[in-house]
């Protein structure tokens, strides 16, 4: 472990999450530190919450490194940052014990700390001594041991000792973890110890169970964490255990992922700040998702949790939004039935989407001034030409309203698919179909319902070349 660390984020201190917290009761802290080597200097207290670190204090070091942050309000608990000029740090834990001092020198902040005042401190330091510790002795030997490896011969000898080492680590936290179970410090190391997977039972054929290791390693996989323990919450491993287990331990469809987000939600529950932390994570990450279709786990989000009652501190203003977004998206979700457009054509008659009788319709929107939308439409136009045979229609809306620009367009460039617009702006189909920029691109099936949708040209003909074949099969 390096001592001190460097801080990869700039400190961010933005409002939205730093509503998440309630606060804590007024009883105050005072913390107290003497850091040897350090002198005039801003210094910083931060704390991590979720994936990011947040500052919460600042205070000046005197000529004999004297430095203290004191405040009348009590902070919440979690792993704290003490943060130099140069914005290395040396952690801190903050729960029932917040008058405390802390002594070390300012380039080896683990290996010279001494803590006063703070039980939990000491035996954090203790532990994080005896990592340094174990550290320096397995080093040498997974070099030498890659060394070995490259050379072809055997390792068996320094396994042994590398395995001794890994086990005296387990040991040294078990023992932690047994002396006050309810500590924080236990809680954090409980929280950082993996699930240990039993040995997979065997069928009736005679084989393992090949599935058993996946199947219990998800099951229990939050046996260690305690997700309504808002004190972890401000730790790097909360975020990112739930973040991991969001992106690897379930298949990326909204069927597979909106149980295990109502899963997460309730286990969180039970402490208003991490069910808050959960609800605002959740429906962040899946609307902001650059998978196609995760915008489903967004809406049943907000159908579900936003609401007066379940979600009381989002403000009116705030949650009337995120109500309207989900009801613009749910009706364009994949494998929704789209609604039917009925606009005019170039000769102003008035053509139907629902009048296309193919198996699939690439439902276009566009703009003949739109720069990206004159490298796409020549594109759109060449595959819709090698497929137009196979049952592909293409419905393309225009999105503004000068005419004979957009007719002028669609003749010199030889545009033979259905032409719409919406010269009178009768129709509401930017809002319904979430057109905020040009192109974008949909794929109907026959029912027209959408398969793809807001994807480029390139994935147009992935996904479509690969539901021709799938028709053609049948």
């Amino acid at each position: 472990m390096k001592s001190p660390k460097k801080l990869g984020l700039l400190f961010l201190l933005i409002l939205s999450l730093n509503n998440l917290s309630n606060g804590a009761t007024s009883n105050g802290y005072h913390l107290k530190f003497k850091i040897t080597g350090l002198r005039d200097s801003l210094c910083y207290l931060a704390n991590y919450y979720g994936d990011k670190q947040y500052l919460k204090d600042s205070a000046k070091a005197d000529e004999a490194g004297n430095v203290v942050f004191k405040n009348q309000e009590r902070l919440p608990g979690g792993i704290y940052l003490f943060v130099f000029p140069n914005k290395t740090y040396f952690e801190i834990l903050i729960d029932k014990e917040q008058d405390f001092s802390m002594e070390c020198t300012k380039d080896e902040t683990v290996e010279t700390m001494k803590v006063k005042g703070s039980i939990e401190n000491e035996e954090f330091y203790a532990y994080l001594k005896f990592i340094n510790e174990k550290s320096k002795l397995i080093q040498p030997l997974r070099t030498q041991r890659d060394q070995m490896i490259a050379d072809k011969r055997p390792t068996d000898e320094l396994d042994v000792q590398m395995k001794a080492i890994d086990k005296s680590v387990v040991d040294y936290k078990n023992a932690v973890i047994a002396k006050n179970t309810n500590s924080f410090l236990s809680k954090i190391l409980k929280a950082s110890q993996d699930i240990s997977i039993p040995e997979a039972p065997t069928l009736a054929n005679g084989k393992k169970d090949s599935t058993f290791a996946y199947l219990y390693y998800k099951a229990h996989y939050f046996d260690n964490l305690d997700l309504a323990d808002d004190r972890l919450l401000r730790t790097p491993m909360y975020h990112n255990k739930v973040e991991s287990y969001l992106k690897n331990m379930i298949m990326q469809i909204p069927d597979s992922i909106i149980p295990e987000v109502d899963m997460l939600i309730a286990k969180a529950k039970p402490n208003q700040e991490t069910f808050k932390y959960m609800i605002w994570f959740t429906t962040n990450n899946y609307e902001t998702s650059n998978i196609m279709g995760m915008d489903a786990v967004f809406v049943h989000l907000v159908k579900t949790y936003y609401n007066k009652t379940t979600t009381p501190w989002v403000d009116d203003a705030t949650l009337f939004k995120i109500q309207e977004r989900a009801r613009i998206l749910e009706p364009i979700l994949i494998g929704k039935k789209v609604k039917n457009l009925i606009l005019t054509d170039s000769l102003d008659k008035y053509q139907a989407l629902y009048n296309i009788n193919k198996p699939f319709t690439i439902l276009y929107f566009w703009d003949p001034d739109c720069g990206h939308c004159k490298k796409t439409t020549p594109l759109v136009k060449a595959y819709y030409d090698k497929v137009k045979s196979k049952g592909v229609e293409v419905f393309a809306v225009c999105t503004e309203v000068e005419m004979e620009k957009w007719k002028k367009y669609i003749h010199e460039n030889n545009l033979t698919w259905i032409n719409v617009a919406d010269p009178k702006v009768q129709n509401n189909f930017r809002q319904e179909f979430d057109i905020l920029t040009t192109p974008q691109i949909f794929i109907l099936d026959k029912d027209k319902k959408v398969i793809a949708k807001k994807i480029d040209e390139v994935t147009l003909e992935k996904i479509l070349d690969s539901e021709l074949e799938r028709v053609s099969k049948k």
